[in-house]
């Protein structure tokens, strides 16, 4: 008793600091920031890329595997306190891009799940399904020619799968998960999943040109996250060339079973002068855009 009456007036005033944080926090939080986030989470291998719009519109596409990395990443680029997302995309149901989900729903409120309809049974993909209906979370299946209004002129556009793919092979999900474009401004970011090269060819094939921009498809972008951890099945040459990013983003865990990212795919990107950053080595990657150019953070 004697240590609380000496020590109740600093005890209050800590405690009203901390409500008082958590309020400005919020504040914040909701205040239109005019600046895009995109970040590359360090979460092993496997795939959890975060996404905050410049009106606070927070999203993840994959949550990377269900070792708890996701969790540890996370609260380093979302916002003090905040535990609510508008969106999860789980472009695949691979356990390295879809694990990390599992445990998210259990501490985070997420108000939309988006997935391609590919069907794959096991106990990761089972257990999400099962989380995702006990939250009475609302799902939707991504198709080419859908967007996202992120809000403040941000936009992800679904540019891939554009057929029903509920009834695949499951050991193919590779070929029918979810190729992104995330816009904002003049600056875009490309967002490829484990997109093999025959997903590649055919975006090249049907790739659109955006209304201005004359002799450049809707692949443009000046950042690009590489495909399936750089793998040799992904990230051809003409898709690159298509891409022509200032950058290219790898998500892979360090020492990796897979060899990834290959050297055959780190020899394109050095071929077309593409700078490379990889998780494994430079950890979590967040980039800031105002619009008008990407700047790493």
């Amino acid at each position: 008793m004697l240590f609380l009456r000496r020590y109740f007036p600093y005890i209050t005033l800590a405690g009203l600091a901390l409500i008082s944080i958590g309020i400005w926090s919020a504040v914040f939080a909701a205040t239109p920031s005019g600046v895009l986030t995109f970040a590359v989470l360090n979460i092993g291998q496997g795939d959890g890329l975060y996404i905050e719009s410049p009106t606070g519109v927070r999203m993840l596409v994959d949550g990377g595997p269900g070792t708890g990395a996701l969790l540890s990443e996370l609260p380093k680029v979302m916002p003090f306190a905040d535990r609510e997302l508008d969106a999860i995309i789980e472009t695949h149901p691979d356990s390295d891009h879809m694990g990390g989900f599992v445990d998210l729903l259990k501490r985070y409120k997420v108000d939309n799940f988006i997935e391609p309809g590919i069907i794959k049974h096991n106990i990761t993909t089972d257990t999400l399904e099962a989380e995702v209906a006990s939250e009475k979370i609302p799902k939707y299946i991504a198709r080419r020619g859908m967007w996202l209004d992120l809000g403040g002129g941000a936009r992800l556009d679904i540019l891939f799968p554009d057929t029903d793919v509920t009834h695949m092979d499951p050991a193919q999900d590779n070929n029918g998960c979810i190729v992104a474009h995330l816009v904002y401004g003049k600056t875009s970011v490309l967002l490829t999943c484990d997109a093999t090269k025959i997903v590649e060819d055919y975006l090249l094939a049907i790739a659109s040109l955006p209304t201005g921009q004359a002799g450049s498809s809707e692949l443009a972008s000046d950042i690009l996250k590489v495909g399936h951890h750089g793998s040799k099945y992904s990230t051809g040459d003409a898709f690159v060339a298509a891409v022509h990013p200032s950058v290219a983003l790898i998500s892979v865990g360090a020492h990796n079973p897979y060899g990834h990212p290959t050297q055959q795919v780190l020899d394109i990107l050095a071929a077309h002068n593409i700078p490379v950053l990889r998780t494994d080595q430079d950890g979590t990657l967040i980039f800031k855009s105002n619009g008008e150019k990407f700047v790493r953070e």
